[in-house]
């Protein structure tokens, strides 16, 4: 399974950035596709999810600035990212978990500078 993300970039503070994030290759069923990010120093964590029959979930930071969209039946998934912070700034991945295996893309970079 090959992820190509996209749509990072830099940013000043209440900004917008669309992040997208496309599955390709040998892939069974999708049980759901999401975005985690990791900044300089700190764990990977969880921004959002996505779940085939529509079912979504937020880190609690993003909620109200965040949308995660998408159609897993076509292996796609985007991240509307409004109103960015400077905490926001990280390296964001793009996770699909295919039959219960986690599958990560290369990483895009999202800059928000204050």
């Amino acid at each position: 399974v090959q992820l190509q993300a996209s749509g990072g970039g830099s940013v000043q503070a209440g900004g917008s950035l669309r992040l997208a994030c496309t599955a390709s290759g040998s892939i069974s069923t999708i049980w759901s596709m999401g975005w985690y990010r990791q900044a300089p120093g700190k764990q990977r964590e969880l921004v959002a999810a996505l779940t085939p029959d529509g079912r979504t979930d937020y880190r609690h930071s993003v909620k109200g600035r965040f949308t995660i969209s998408g159609d897993i039946a076509r292996n796609t998934v985007y991240l509307q990212m409004n109103n960015l912070k400077h905490e926001d700034t990280a390296v964001y991945y793009c996770l699909t978990v295919v039959a219960g295996v986690n599958e990560w893309g290369q990483g895009t970079l999202v800059t928000v500078s204050s």
